[in-house]
């Protein structure tokens, strides 16, 4: 800690800008590897280098990665796009829901649907049919951690989204030195290994859930102590089970008079009419991914833009071909980097901080897009950053061992600069990364 405190006194000290070599000499002395540091900043106005170190240099992006797909989603959908669930009817009085994976949809809004239907005279509809063609079958990441599948940040996307794909479980005490009452809510069929132990005296919980996927996807081990009600969201493991569910129990609460099983088909393109629809805006959803970093929103646009791109379905290949077009076309390099994933949760992912810089010098006219990211003491940065009040934008990432940041910063001389800076070791904690990330840019903001 000594030598991080060394670090950041020395940084805020430096009287012109720092040179790669004054910034090498500090990492040494903290014992952080120089090649773990990746940093690019350059000017908006005349893209002049003003700091680089191991700027070429290939790194895991984390959550920046959201800039580049967030930004070719924006571009291939436009900013007026509507994530929308639309109800039909058929002549033969069926109802087909035609999913259009809208990551904020909710039970409440299945039920806003079944309203629709019902203000139309329609009670006994003969079948209901889901349509969910507009996405594949994949719903989760390539080189997404398996032991991270409990990570409500993580949660999986698929043309079925629903409550954020999340089941709340409700873990409660009962009486002492018995195991404690742990149900879903609202009903999922889940199975609890409860090894948990009612302890009110300790006014502390410390309940922790494990699950094994390749042995019982559907069993979930709880474990640790319980004084009081604990309410943990973890991903579901089967979306579309859960979206039948909600969608069963939408009917009952409405009252629709309907026994059948909910089934799958294709939303006919003759004989149907429009019964109503849900709709969010993209403005909504572009400050989820770039204010909140919300992975499954990300995963969703990604994926509705590459369906929007291929005129089909929503794939990740066709995503990324999306992407590698758009970057083309502000004759950005793609062969410098490598996308796998739409949010950066992936640890395959490679980039540099040049790339970076460059293409957000490129952006800079999309006030829109750049009005999104966080400010100081907001969303990912809402405890961090503070010293530099409304003259940052920034989008953040974090991963195991991995710290980055990446925006818009406009200095104490008035100069706007685009900065990157990735940090990819192991050895510093969380903390130390983000504060050398501020420091470093501390340092562009005094002295540009």
């Amino acid at each position: 800690m000594q030598k991080l405190i060394c670090l950041l006194f020395a940084l805020c000290l430096t009287i012109n800008i720092a040179s790669a070599e004054t910034i090498t000499k500090m990492l040494k002395k903290m014992n952080v590897n120089k090649s773990a540091v990746s940093v690019s900043v350059k000017s908006v106005d005349d893209k002049e280098t003003i700091f680089a170190l191991n700027e070429k240099t290939p790194m895991t992006p984390a959550s920046t990665l959201k800039l580049l797909t967030s930004a070719a989603s924006l571009n291939a959908l436009g900013e007026k796009y509507l994530f929308t669930t639309k109800l039909y009817k058929s002549s033969n009085n069926d109802l087909y829901i035609k999913l259009g994976a809208d990551p904020f949809l909710t039970s409440k809004d299945l039920e806003k649907l079944i309203d629709m239907a019902k203000e139309k005279n329609i009670y006994e509809p003969k079948n209901i049919y889901i349509d969910s063609t507009i996405f594949d079958n994949n719903e989760w990441g390539e080189g997404w951690q398996w032991d991270d599948d409990l990570n409500p940040l993580m949660p999986k996307f698929s043309a079925y989204n629903l409550d954020g794909n999340l089941i709340r479980i409700e873990v409660s005490p009962t009486r002492n030195g018995t195991p404690a009452s742990i149900v879903a809510n609202p009903f999922y069929p889940l199975t609890f290994m409860n090894y948990t132990s009612t302890k009110t005296a300790d006014g502390v919980n410390n309940v922790n859930f494990s699950r094994n996927n390749s042995i019982a996807p559907n069993v979930i081990n709880v474990n640790g102590n319980v004084s009081k009600m604990q309410v943990v969201n973890i991903p579901n493991n089967n979306p579309k089970i859960y979206f039948n569910l909600r969608l069963e129990e939408a009917i009952r609460n409405r009252r629709m008079e309907y026994y059948k099983p909910i089934q799958n088909a294709t939303l006919p393109t003759k004989n149907i009419y429009l019964v109503g629809q849900v709709t969010h805006t993209l403005d909504e959803g572009l400050t989820e991914i770039l204010t909140n970093s919300n992975n499954l929103f990300a995963e969703t646009l990604f994926k509705l833009a590459g369906a929007s791109y291929a005129k089909g379905q929503g794939t990740t290949k066709n995503s990324i071909e999306l992407l590698n077009k758009y970057l083309s076309k502000k004759d950005l390099d793609i062969d410098e980097i490598k996308v796998v994933d739409g949010s950066g949760v992936s640890k395959n992912n490679i980039i540099n901080a040049d790339f970076m810089t460059e293409f957000l010098i490129n952006l800079h006219e999309n006030e829109f897009f750049r009005n999104h990211l966080a400010a100081p003491g907001v969303g990912t940065l809402k405890n961090r950053m503070l010293y530099f009040k409304d003259n940052l934008r920034a989008k953040t990432g974090t991963l195991s061992d991995i710290s980055a940041i990446a925006g818009y910063l406009k200095t104490r001389k008035g100069k706007t600069v685009v900065f990157d800076v990735m940090i990819n070791d192991a050895k510093t904690t969380s903390a130390d990364k983000k504060n050398i990330e501020e420091q470093i840019l501390r340092n562009i903001y005094m002295n540009y």
